[in-house]
């Protein structure tokens, strides 16, 4: 049975950081694209970040710019979302997905396999 399991969502004051991480089990990812999406409550799921299958590309939706960094262990199966100086507007439950595609995709249709999401939450 394919998972793909996010940790280390919380509640973190703004200006802080956060470091999210998606485990995947039942198969190996090391030539798929992964991408961290993102819904807050009321609005569509928006993509925040990606890398290809490499991991020599990276993607990332303008509002993370220069704060998220994704990255991505094949040996460990695992990718990660390192989320700084967070703001109260980053707020949203955040979902990991993986996608046996070449490039990055932004639109959340693409992707095969999601995670269950970890809650962020950030106070003002």
């Amino acid at each position: 049975q394919v998972q793909l399991v996010e940790s280390g969502g919380g509640l973190v004051q703004a200006g802080g950081s956060l470091r999210l991480s998606c485990a995947a089990s039942g198969r190996t990812f090391s030539n798929y694209a992964w991408a961290w999406f993102r819904q807050a409550p009321g609005k569509e799921r928006e993509f925040v970040a990606g890398i290809n299958w490499s991991g020599d590309t990276t993607d990332y939706v303008d509002s993370v710019k220069g704060r998220c960094t994704i990255s991505r262990d094949k040996a460990k199966n695992t990718a990660y979302l390192q989320m700084n100086s967070l703001k109260p507007e980053d707020t949203a439950v955040y979902y990991c997905a993986a996608a046996f595609i070449g490039g990055i995709e932004v639109v959340h249709t693409w992707y095969d396999y999601w995670g269950q999401g970890t809650q962020v939450t950030v106070s003002s």
